[in-house]
């Protein structure tokens, strides 16, 4: 397996992206101003995009494993790879979610906890209703990791 930040072309890639966010124009918002890394297992296996939201928090807005290799560890060695990057640089490491239980247990299990979340946020900001084990995501839920932790 091998990460590399991805500088240009970054829509190649945009097939991955949508797996973690669905609406194109949802992630031209922060696809040109977010680090971008790709995880390659032979052919690319996982994306995960990062902002600076204040000087010492960082944010994911976009973590995604392409469906066929969900559940090998791929998305947790992502998180691994940017922890590493971040850890001397940033505090505090934001992720929001929508209200899957998977995906939210996914993130406790590599260390986040609740934070708060944004009532309305999918019904609010995307054209058409997000559903996700047959529930319509309605609300943003946060949850934050600090990194000293490690």
């Amino acid at each position: 397996m091998q990460i590399q930040e991805i500088t240009e072309n970054k829509k190649q890639y945009l097939d991955l992206l949508l797996v973690g966010d669905e609406q194109e124009s949802m992630i031209d918002k922060y696809l040109d101003t977010g680090t971008m890394f790709v995880l390659f297992d032979e052919n690319p296996r996982a994306v995960c995009v990062v902002v600076q939201k204040y000087p010492t928090v960082l944010e994911i807005k976009n973590l995604a494993v392409l469906p066929d290799y969900q559940n090998r560890g791929y998305g947790s060695y992502m998180l691994n790879h940017v922890f590493k990057m971040y850890k001397d640089r940033m505090n505090t490491i934001l992720v929001g979610t929508g209200e899957n239980e998977k995906t939210i247990s996914f993130y406790i299990k590599n260390g986040f906890v609740y934070s708060h979340k944004i009532e309305n946020y999918f019904v609010e900001n995307y054209d058409k209703p997000i559903f996700e084990n047959g529930r319509q995501l309605k609300d943003l839920i946060y949850l934050k990791l600090s990194f000293q932790q490690f």
